[in-house]
């Protein structure tokens, strides 16, 4: 059984939650959820034992796989074997046992020894534990001919993904994953919740992903009101329950509160005269009734607004015959071949397909002589590109950090890209991301990767673009940033290309798709719904 009792967790004067007492028991997945900084990566490392809780207990099962957020941690080691490594007990029997079998001479001792090893390998399925891993692996899409390699060699998101089979393998009895969807194309997201909704042990897992978390959850443990609170269901059932929750005590305490004025006009009338005892009685009453003050809720959803200075022309972009592509391990590999379409003024595209297939590729060939965009790593190799008259195209780079230089504050580097702004629109604006009070004179490079992300969305907001090109928006999001960006994105009269593996955003946004499969690029026209009604 997984679960905590009496825990406490601070960070200076502030507390993160108190004296929580709850228990994660098997068959049940858990999406543990809060905004950024309400402390959920935090409780995942208590649970795991990384960080010392400073008050209250932990009690946690045999064998727990855990996702671990070193990328470099295994860089020497095979991937089959860092996979393998998920089941510590095997993997340090493994070793011991070819210790043994390569010494030239083995005592009756390394016999015997021998003999141990080889029934803990029996016992942790560790005969047929790279055939078990190869499953895992070709599941998250690191195909058969990478099993081999050294993890150094692979790229980032690559590594990502095997680390997560890492944490899947060896059957541990409960599964600690902080947003395991990062870096995940929707085919390995698929995969993902069908594995864990098969899972028979304890599971929690924190997730920007809404659509992951309602396909994936049975309960919600959710950081408010310094405490952690479960609810049944998955995010959105969270969301209702938690709406009338609050809506009850409000109106309960509004109820009270009718009651105490009556009462009270009661006792200035009859408290100078002979109704004493009635008096004292509604006193009493007043005593009792009085409403404790709400808790304050930590959650804090940013209010995102896309405006346009004027509206792009009626053709938002043309190209014809775009191709581009980039080096892999030496040669060059081409994965936009020939590909012609025009998007029309309005037009919300979504560009989806396995990670490396050439989505963010796509997008740095077509921003090659994009007007207002200032990232230098775009071209393209052939073809034509068109921006309609009047395209003013706002760019949020999947490597968004690149975009923001150090030595700056938030005002002065976001006055650039609106000069006529007064210094309290900016501050406005900036307040609308959650960046209070003098949080405007931080300096760009102190910033965080959410913060960074919503600093990003400050500039988009303030330049009104007519054209948004966004690779990756949600990946520093959270869930209540994710849903404020939804909604944008679906009021937005402009025109929008959309690179993302959040579900619900392609299926409320998306008005046409751009589908990259096998090398070739499906233009469907039409919503998700129909995209998918067509797939199946």
């Amino acid at each position: 059984m997984l679960g905590v009792q009496n825990v406490t967790m601070r960070f200076g004067a502030k507390i993160l939650f108190e004296d929580v007492t709850t228990s994660f028991p098997p068959g049940r997945r858990y999406g543990l959820t809060g905004p950024n900084g309400s402390g959920k990566s935090t409780f995942m490392k208590v649970l795991t034992g990384e960080i010392e809780a400073h008050t209250g207990t932990i009690q946690r099962p045999r064998k727990m796989g855990v996702l671990s957020q070193d990328q470099f941690a295994f860089d020497e080691f095979r991937v089959i074997d860092t996979v393998i490594m998920g089941n510590k007990g095997l993997w340090k029997a493994l070793q011991e046992r070819d210790a043994i079998y390569e010494k030239a001479e083995m005592t009756d001792e390394d016999g015997m020894r021998v003999a141990e090893l080889e029934g803990i390998v029996a016992d942790e399925d560790g005969y047929t534990a790279e055939s078990d891993a190869a499953v895992l692996l070709d599941g998250l899409d690191i195909p058969e001919e990478l099993h081999e390699r050294r993890m150094g060699e692979m790229q980032g998101g690559q590594k990502m993904r095997v680390l997560l089979a890492q944490a899947l393998f060896g059957h541990p009895e409960a599964l600690l994953l902080d947003e395991p969807t990062n870096h995940l194309d929707l085919d390995s997201i698929h995969w993902l919740e069908n594995f864990l909704n098969y899972y028979p042990g304890s599971v929690i897992v924190i997730s920007h992903d809404r659509h992951f978390l309602n396909g994936v959850c049975t309960h919600i443990a959710d950081i408010d009101y310094r405490t952690i609170i479960q609810y049944t269901g998955g995010y959105d059932d969270m969301v209702m329950q938690k709406t009338q929750i609050r809506s009850r005590l409000e109106s309960e305490n509004s109820q009270r509160e009718k009651k105490i004025a009556q009462l009270n006009e009661f006792i200035q009338r009859f408290a100078a005269g002979t109704r004493s005892s009635q008096v004292n009685s509604r006193r009493k009453e007043v005593e009792r009734l009085a409403p404790g003050e709400l808790a304050r809720s930590n959650i804090a959803r940013p209010y995102i607004k896309f405006d346009q200075k004027r509206p792009s022309g009626r053709h938002a972009l043309e190209f014809e015959h775009v191709c581009m592509g980039y080096e892999v391990g030496g040669q060059h590999l081409e994965v936009i071949q020939n590909f012609t379409a025009n998007i029309a003024r309005g037009e919300k595209v979504a560009i989806i397909g396995r990670n490396g297939a050439g989505k963010s590729t796509l997008l740095k060939a077509l921003l090659a002589n994009a007007p207002q965009v200032t990232e230098i790593d775009r071209g393209i190799i052939s073809g034509e590109v068109r921006w309609g008259h009047e395209a003013n195209v706002g760019y949020f780079a999947q490597d968004f950090r690149e975009s923001i230089p150090n030595n700056w504050t938030l005002v002065d580097w976001l006055r650039q890209f609106d000069p006529d702004a007064l210094v309290e629109e900016i501050r406005g604006v900036l307040g609308q991301m959650l960046f209070r009070g003098e949080e405007g004179t931080k300096k760009t490079e102190v910033l965080s990767g959410g913060e960074a992300c919503r600093l990003m969305f400050s500039k988009l907001m303030l330049q009104k673009p007519n054209i948004l090109v966004l690779d990756e928006p949600t990946n520093h999001l959270d869930l209540e940033a994710v849903i404020a960006l939804n909604t944008a994105l679906q009021n937005y009269d402009g025109t929008v290309l959309l690179v993302t593996h959040d579900e619900d955003l392609i299926d409320e946004v998306a008005t046409r798709i751009w589908n990259f499969d096998h090398g070739k690029i499906e233009d469907f026209q039409g919503p998700y719904s129909e995209f998918l009604a067509k797939m199946a």
